[in-house]
């Protein structure tokens, strides 16, 4: 198995440049920002997002899965396809709470290794590089699990662009959703974000001392793309 980590904070652009990545070379892509986000739904519809014991307690009786149709991530809660409503303000900003709490992350630890280690993937993520799959093929600022034997990455790249290009990104996505929202909000969303991921006690957003940092702000979605494609083929 071939597998592929890319890291970075959020908005960067890893979701769409590791979707079109792994549809051009024939790999399941993984969101794992998607399992954090279910997290936060269920607590945000029991109303205990901002009750860490709660949330622990909610673990207990919650049944999270990945599934793939035709090439296509969805994410189940118990049961129920719930793709459409994780999307928003104000789940981004609860999966950012949940993520912090270590029981939340080793709930799903075996979940995301388990997928790495039976398919060809490029996971993306917050600490894919240094906790998921430390020992992936190829690292973009990525990592395989300590399970999991594979060959150490020669290269490893940090996949970011600046707060406010990241900002702008996720303005015209909700807009073109129909959402009512402010770009002012959306960039004090973002620096909120990069803060909370960067200073968490566990598993901290930071590139390792030997990632390339790849900037995509200036790039287009296709110049992204074909960038990690190339360091894709060029490490495999």
């Amino acid at each position: 198995m071939i597998n592929v980590a890319i890291d970075g904070p959020a908005g960067a652009g890893k979701s769409t440049i590791s979707k079109g990545a792994a549809k051009e070379l024939g790999f399941i892509y993984v969101d794992t920002g998607a399992l954090y986000r279910t997290i936060a739904l269920s607590a945000v519809r029991n109303g205990i997002i901002d009750d860490k014991d709660a949330v622990i307690k909610m673990l207990e009786s919650i049944d999270v899965k990945l599934g793939f149709e035709n090439g296509t991530q969805c994410v189940y809660l118990n049961g129920e396809e719930v793709s459409a409503y994780i999307r928003t303000p104000e789940i981004s900003m609860g999966a950012s709470k949940v993520s912090a709490i270590p029981k939340v992350r080793e709930f799903l630890l075996d979940l995301q290794r388990d997928i790495a280690k039976n398919n060809n993937v490029i996971m993306d993520g917050r600490d894919i590089g240094t906790v998921i799959i430390p020992d992936a093929d190829v690292k973009i600022y990525v990592t395989a699990s300590d399970e999991v034997v594979l060959p150490k990455a020669e290269c490893k790249i940090f996949l970011t662009a600046s707060a406010e290009c990241r900002a702008q990104r996720r303005y015209k996505e909700l807009i073109e959703k129909g959402e009512n929202v402010k770009y002012e909000d959306v960039l004090s969303d973002v620096n909120e974000r990069d803060y909370n991921d960067s200073h968490r006690e566990i598993a901290p957003l930071k590139p390792s001392e030997e990632s390339v940092i790849a900037d995509t702000s200036e790039l287009t979605l296709d110049e992204s793309i074909a960038l990690i494609v190339k360091i894709i083929k060029e490490h495999m």
